[in-house]
């Protein structure tokens, strides 16, 4: 079953951020991962959530989102992005990949 890995970012400082966002599409390939949204034109339908600024990344299994995040890559990626946010909340989530039934 797909995994999705979910971020609503809030970027303060710009320029060190863009290192983030070069290391960060190399680890999320080494881990058979896929962007599906990288920032975008969005808005709140309900509740009271204001998402800034949102990605997510799709992944075939539950365990490559998990290994993903936990890799020599993303930790590098994480360690350049560190103070370039505001905020940086994730998730990840279990979900069906479109197209397949669920069995």
């Amino acid at each position: 079953m797909a995994a999705y890995v979910i971020a609503d970012v809030k970027v303060s400082d710009p320029e060190q951020y863009k290192q983030y966002q070069a290391l960060s599409p190399g680890a999320i390939a080494a881990a058979g991962g896929e962007f599906v949204v990288r920032g975008g034109r969005h808005e709140v339908l309900e509740g009271a959530w204001n998402p800034n600024r949102m990605v997510v990344v799709r992944f075939d299994t539950y365990d490559q989102a998990k290994a993903f995040y936990d890799s020599a890559k993303y930790l590098e990626a994480r360690a350049k992005r560190a103070g370039a946010t505001e905020f940086f909340n994730m998730v990840v989530v279990e979900g069906r990949r479109p197209g397949v039934t669920q069995t």
